[in-house]
Formats: structure tokens, sequence, C-alpha cells
């Protein structure tokens, strides 16, 4: 039996979330894209659980959900180009990889002993009344790694996956695609998901 409590995508299940996150929960919740776990991103116990969750790769970093420009701004140093494709694509379904800022206060577990942070400002209500809540969270796909992405709640359920706190249910979300990214210190993209890779350079090479 699954070991976590669902509550519905409501101001009230935000909230529960939001709390939990503060007490250094690990939730599963609705993006833009797919169904993503998280915690709080200078928790490195918390941190440490979502990489036992799903398996991951001690060596790859996490990727960060923010709320908004001007909380990427406290984190990264987008530079001109991810400053561009900031504007251009978020809030939506673009990771930008960049340099850390100092100070940041981010779990050095979750960087994957790297320099960099990827970040992005996801589309959706409800992510979005929770980082209006939480500020930054750590957000990767709720999956264990190598296996799909979930694109509803059910789909987590139907997955196994477990050892998190609380499912949030937005139903099913829009896209089913991850993000695309990007790498702002190389201008080059990583992965290319629902946004194209021509899209990207000619963003980038607008900021020549």
């Amino acid at each position: 039996m699954p070991t976590f409590k669902t509550v519905p995508c409501t101001e009230s299940g935000v909230g529960e979330c939001m709390k939990a996150i503060k007490d250094g929960a690990v939730v599963v919740f609705p993006t833009d894209t797919v169904y993503g776990i998280g915690c709080d991103p200078a928790n490195e116990a918390a941190v440490n659980r979502i990489f036992e969750i799903k398996g991951r790769d001690e060596k790859k970093p996490l990727p960060l959900l923010v709320h908004d420009l001007h909380v990427a701004r406290k984190v990264a140093a987008l530079g001109k180009s991810g400053e561009l494709l900031a504007q251009k694509f978020w809030p939506g379904a673009l990771t930008i990889i960049a340099p850390l800022v100092a100070g940041s206060g981010l779990a050095p577990r979750m960087l994957g002993g790297n320099s960099s942070v990827a970040l992005r400002v996801p589309a959706g209500q409800c992510v979005s009344s929770l980082l209006s809540k939480c500020r930054h969270l750590v957000g990767t796909s709720a999956n264990i790694s190598g296996r799909k992405s979930p694109a509803s709640a059910q789909e987590v359920i139907d997955s196994g996956l477990d050892g998190f706190q609380i499912l949030l249910d937005g139903g099913r979300v829009e896209k089913g695609i991850e993000s695309t990214i990007v790498d702002v210190t190389s201008g080059l993209v990583v992965r290319e998901g629902a946004i194209k890779s021509p899209d990207i350079y000619r963003v980038i090479g607008s900021s020549g």
C-alpha cells in the first residue's frame, strides 16, 4: 500500500504541500510538462531522499523550479542569451543551465559537484501556486530513473514510486513531454523536449 497522502490541487491542498515542504517533506506535484518530485532545495536530507526514491545517479544534478525571473536571478547568472531565452519561453517548458550565484543557499548535493544550476519557471496553475508560496523547489520528473515520466497522478500511483509524503493531484498535465534543456555557458541544447532546438538557437543567435 502507498505510504503517501493524495490531496487535490486546491488552495488548501497547495497550502498543505507548502507546509510539508518547509518541514522537510518530499512531494509530487503536476507541472506544465510532467509530474515532478521535489523538496526544499536547501534541505540536504530531503534532497538525499529524492536521489534514493528515484535511484538517480549521484553525479546527475537536480534541476530547480523557480517562481519567476526575479527569483531565478538570485540563483543563477543567466547572461544575455539566458535573459532573452527566459523572457521568450518562461513561464514554460525550457530549462536553462547557467552559472550559480554565490550565496544561493542550495544544498551542495543537488548540484552534483557543478558550479552551475539547471532552472526554469514552469507554467501551469497548480505548480505556479505552489511556487508562489515556496519561491523555489527541487523539481525533477516523478519517476524511477530511466522509466517513463508520469503525466497524471494515477500514472504516479501505478508506477510504484514511493517514499515521498504527499501527491498533489492536478489531473492530467497538458504536455506530457519533458522540458527542453539549454546550457547558456556553451550555447548548446542539451536535451530537446517540448520546445524545438531551432526555436532556441534562433533566440540565442539574436543575442550576438
